[in-house]
């Protein structure tokens, strides 16, 4: 895994290089845009969805080709573009121990003292590196090496993978809105909006990359790829509310400050009584939430048996996804190799 990481991030900043001269030759002006992205890309994260995707290639039958690699580096790009975005929706000030690009381009509005109001040129900037993102996945896969009749089959599952990613946003988004407090409403949102297009649909672009006959491990990755990838989000939820912010690259208990509706939140509220309920409406969702408020809240999460609940919940799926792959189309290796991802995804410390 730590290879292929490794390989990942040199195609990326091979592609990212190339863009940047590129936009660069258009203007100076654009340095920073390049600049921004290449940090966003190279100084962090954690690969995952390109992991998945170059599994599900090498199960369904692919051999390592670094042709195959640049392809599924792309994914990178799409997932950048989907965090970039959701900071500016959620008014995330940090990402990955490090200003949201948003904020980045907030400051450099100030520092050169240009015209016009610095939060709107910082957020607007942001929505056109997300933009630019989006557009740069599609143009790294197009550049990858991998064969016609590849790309052809893997197009119509990367479609599905950005529709069901921007769905899963706006249902996050209006999730919010609604103040809701339905389990299975916030379960649905975990689905679309992290755990298809982070373990299900690269497992499914990878094997359409190997094969010509993907169809034969859709079902198979599905069942092992969906509840695994709600138990994916279900654990960033916990880490959203306990993670270390060194570990997380977020300030502590940033979701309570932002009023994330997650399945966490909805346990936990479903489960308080009227005063917990009273201490949940003065702090939850407060922008100015101080380290005070992030404990009280936490301790009420915890005293419902919220955490302990979505725990059992998180090794339920688990379970459910590592069952699915016991089937001869799996070979024991690569078995071994799904499970031991299985485990990477949902065995984060907080």
């Amino acid at each position: 895994m730590a290879r292929f990481r490794s390989e990942v991030s040199t195609e990326l900043k091979k592609f990212l290089t190339e863009q940047g001269h590129y936009l660069n030759a258009i203007g100076l002006e654009l340095e920073p845009v390049t600049n921004s992205l290449k940090s966003f890309l190279l100084d962090g994260g954690k690969r995952f969805r390109p992991l998945f995707a170059y599994v599900g290639y090498l199960t369904a039958g692919g051999v390592e080709n670094n042709a195959v690699v640049k392809a599924v580096a792309s994914l990178e790009l799409l997932h950048a573009c989907a965090l970039i975005h959701d900071d500016v929706m959620d008014g995330s000030d940090t990402r990955r121990s490090a200003p949201a690009i948003h904020k980045v381009f907030e400051t450099m509005h100030a520092e050169d003292k240009l015209s016009g109001d610095s939060q709107n040129f910082g957020l607007s900037s942001a929505i056109l590196l997300g933009d630019l993102a989006l557009i740069w996945s599609d143009q790294m896969l197009n550049q990858s090496d991998i064969s016609i009749d590849a790309r052809i089959r893997s197009l119509t599952v990367h479609d599905e993978m950005r529709v069901e990613l921007m769905a899963g946003q706006y249902l996050d988004l209006f999730e919010q809105a609604l103040a809701s407090k339905s389990l299975e409403r916030s379960l649905k949102v975990a689905r679309y909006k992290s755990g298809k297009y982070s373990i299900e649909r690269p497992l499914h672009f990878g094997a359409a990359i190997a094969t010509s006959e993907p169809n034969k491990y859709q079902d198979i990755f599905s069942k092992y790829g969906l509840p695994l990838g709600e138990a994916f989000q279900l654990r960033d939820d916990l880490l959203g509310v306990f993670g270390n912010p060194d570990e997380t690259g977020k300030p502590a208990g940033d979701d309570l400050r932002e009023g994330k509706r997650t399945a966490l939140i909805a346990i936990t509220t479903e489960r308080s009584n009227p005063l917990q309920l009273q201490v949940i409406e003065k702090y939850f969702g407060k922008a100015d939430l101080d380290y005070t408020g992030v404990t009280k809240l936490r301790e009420i999460i915890t005293n419902t048996g919220a955490v302990t609940h979505l725990e059992k919940l998180i090794s339920e799926l688990a379970e459910r996804a590592q069952n699915s792959i016991n089937d001869d189309l799996i070979s024991q290796q690569h078995q071994t190799l799904l499970t031991d991802l299985a485990l990477v995804a949902t065995k984060r410390s907080y």
